[in-house]
């Protein structure tokens, strides 16, 4: 409950300068133009399987996050990731890298 509260407090700022809030919206944008669907309400604790993105999408998703952000996402780093939290917390990883 306290980890949602402190969630809630204030966007989080990664190294690059970028909000978890820029973040969360970069991926709607990226998402929405992939699937061809407009995400209205997105929230980080959503499983990505949940907006109906297969894993041909997730792909496509993070090859535009990479580009966008300049950077590279190995894909061992993405074992697990289920949630948009779990992509994003690996994109703000690759950030600082």
């Amino acid at each position: 409950m306290q980890e949602m509260a402190r969630e809630q407090q204030a966007p989080r700022e990664n190294p690059m300068g970028q909000s978890r809030t820029d973040l969360v919206a970069l991926f709607k944008k990226i998402a929405s133009e992939v699937v061809e669907k407009e995400f209205v309400h997105v929230e980080e604790r959503m499983a990505i399987s949940e907006l109906g993105i297969d894993s041909l999408g997730m792909l496509e998703i993070i090859g535009s996050l990479e580009r966008e952000l300049k950077i590279q996402i190995p894909d061992e780093s993405l074992a697990g990731v289920t949630t948009i939290k779990d992509l994003l917390d690996v994109v703000e990883s690759r950030q600082g890298a």
